[in-house]
């Protein structure tokens, strides 16, 4: 009996253990692309995810241009999970996350 809960726990922390960056693979890819804008979704073996929506904005005045939303989160080197979530638009490339500095 104790050899198969060490064994189990074992295995458990085998399947826990960070997988290499290099050998990262893609579990999850959704995409979109329509002439008006366009969006993905993509979850990785080590952790990343990521989603972003971009939809075409009318500026007036004949400007057109892309405004982009979305999100990306990772597990660091520390254990902790970061979750950047943006938006760029008009006022540019907008971050926010817990542990970025705010302006």
């Amino acid at each position: 009996m104790k050899f198969i809960v060490a064994f189990a726990a074992l295995i458990a922390l085998a399947l826990a253990a960070p997988v290499d960056e290099k050998d990262a693979q893609v579990l999850k890819y959704d995409s979109d692309v329509a002439a008006d804008g366009y969006s993905f979704q993509y979850d990785t073996s080590n952790g990343i995810q990521h989603q972003e929506k971009a939809e075409l904005k009318n500026f007036g005045d004949d400007v057109v241009a892309l405004v982009v939303r979305g999100s990306y989160s990772y597990t660091a080197a520390d254990g902790q999970v970061y979750t950047v979530n943006y938006v760029a638009d008009e006022n540019g490339f907008q971050p926010e996350a817990a542990h970025l500095p705010k302006a």
